[in-house]
């Protein structure tokens, strides 16, 4: 799971240059995304994203493969020219016997 927090008044904008820049470049190279959201209630200005991987050493491969491609330089570069995240936030989660997503 991955929490990014926007500065106030930048949600939209990040949502729109993530889209634009960053989602085919993720479906591309880390498959299973298990959620794309803004935050409604409870801390604002919010993005999270879950994604599903097989091992740590599978999400390594596959972000290591994202990385050497051209456009994902591109897209850190118009994201850090906007300047609309304050934060970034990763939490490794672990599925028990009974989730529905494995």
């Amino acid at each position: 799971m991955r929490i990014y927090t926007t500065r106030p008044g930048k949600l939209a904008a990040f949502v729109k240059l993530y889209k634009d820049y960053a989602w085919d470049l993720q479906q591309k190279y880390l498959g299973r995304n298990l959620g794309w959201y803004t935050v409604a209630e409870g801390p604002l200005n919010q993005v999270v994203h879950l994604w599903g991987y097989d091992s740590m050493a599978d999400r390594d491969a596959k972000r290591s493969a994202m990385a050497a491609d051209p456009g994902w330089s591109v897209y850190l570069k118009h994201s850090e020219e906007a300047g609309y995240l304050i934060a970034q936030e990763n939490r490794f989660l672990k599925p028990t016997e009974f989730s529905p997503v494995q």
